[in-house]
């Protein structure tokens, strides 16, 4: 069977390197082209040394990657996929954007959270929004995916089954959730400068974070009623990793042990996304490096309240290893080729 050419822009963000990292050892992918705004020319060894003797191409522009590809990843800050993915969608290549600007489906929620415009509204309507536990039958023969945000996959995962049976009272969610410093992306900030992360731990963006409306979004799809809600997003002083916590009011005749049995009749066919026993609680230490979504659930008896925890790594299965998970399902493979990866212990 011939490989697949795919190809990645922005290959020298944390995101896109991770893409190419895991597309290395896909054995249904070879990697075409990889570019770099900020390093075109060089090669991506020099950029990231450990890629030495194993991925030594040279980082080129943009249109050179799209037109070596059949399936070009997109890891750029929200606002520049657009044009890009006019060009592949138009030329019949797959285009999965890491960022972004296919995510909402509303353009006002767009302009009021990353104050932008759809400039091409027909493209819009195409793109398939994809966390594949939920979206996996809209993505056959799709050419334009977004892939979801890393916050909102392990809330998602996490919230889905409760959700979707009316299990929980959604005016009482609350999210609290916590991320590694990759998630703010390679360029410098100074907030994950190593002074002000390490030996630190504090919330940002309180209230007001991006991914909020993406979030509303999913959960309001799987109630099948709007949702408003309250998350607040922390920074850890680790590299990589999301735990999310979230708290809601039980609704009657949902028990902890009807709850669990949802959770576990929900996800007992993915390949990816483990509910954990009872009495264990999910640690991002168990995922890190992995595609993997731990999910552990647990009850306050005084409140009536249902907390579950959701943990993942943002850059695999938060960013590149579900972009190779939507990927493998658009195009009719395997879809854990490429991602059948054992987190290590340590």
């Amino acid at each position: 069977m011939k490989k697949i050419r795919a190809g990645v822009i922005g290959a020298t963000g944390y995101a896109g390197l991770e893409i190419v990292r895991l597309l290395l050892t896909h054995p249904d992918v070879e990697l075409a082209a990889i570019s770099s705004v900020s390093f075109e020319g060089q090669r991506i060894s020099e950029v990231y040394p450990q890629l030495t003797g194993i991925l030594d191409d040279k980082l080129c522009g943009e249109a050179a990657v799209a037109e070596k590809s059949d399936v070009v990843f997109g890891s750029l800050p929200h606002g520049l996929s657009e044009p890009i993915a006019r060009r592949c969608v138009d030329a019949g290549k797959l285009f999965i954007d890491m960022g972004a600007d296919f995510r909402l489906k509303n353009e006002a929620d767009y302009q009021n959270w990353y104050k932008g415009e759809y400039a091409d509204k027909p493209l819009h309507e195409q793109a398939v929004y994809s966390i594949p536990e939920l979206h996996r039958g809209l993505l056959k023969g799709a050419k334009l995916i977004a892939n979801p945000g890393c916050y909102v996959t392990s809330v998602c995962l996490g919230l889905a089954p409760a959700m979707k049976a009316g299990a929980i009272d959604p005016e009482t969610l609350v999210i609290d959730a916590k991320s590694g410093a990759t998630g703010a992306g390679r360029g410098l900030a100074l907030n994950t400068h190593y002074t002000e992360c390490n030996e630190a731990f504090a919330p940002y963006k309180v209230a007001c974070h991006r991914h909020t409306p993406e979030i509303e979004q999913v959960l309001g799809e799987l109630s099948g009623a709007p949702v408003t809600v309250t998350f607040v997003p922390h920074l850890l002083p680790v590299n990589r990793g999301i735990v999310s916590t979230m708290y809601a009011k039980r609704m009657p005749g949902f028990d902890e042990k009807k709850i669990r049995s949802l959770y576990e009749s929900f996800y007992q066919c993915e390949p990816f996304v483990r509910v954990l026993p009872e009495g264990s609680v999910a640690n991002l230490k168990n995922v890190k490096f992995s595609n993997l979504c731990h999910i552990s659930l647990h009850s306050d008896p005084r409140t009536g309240r249902l907390i579950v925890v959701s943990t993942l790594d943002n850059m695999v299965k938060g960013a590149a290893g579900q972009a190779i998970q939507n990927m493998n399902l658009a195009l009719g493979l395997e879809e854990t080729a490429g991602l059948a990866i054992v987190p290590p212990a340590f």
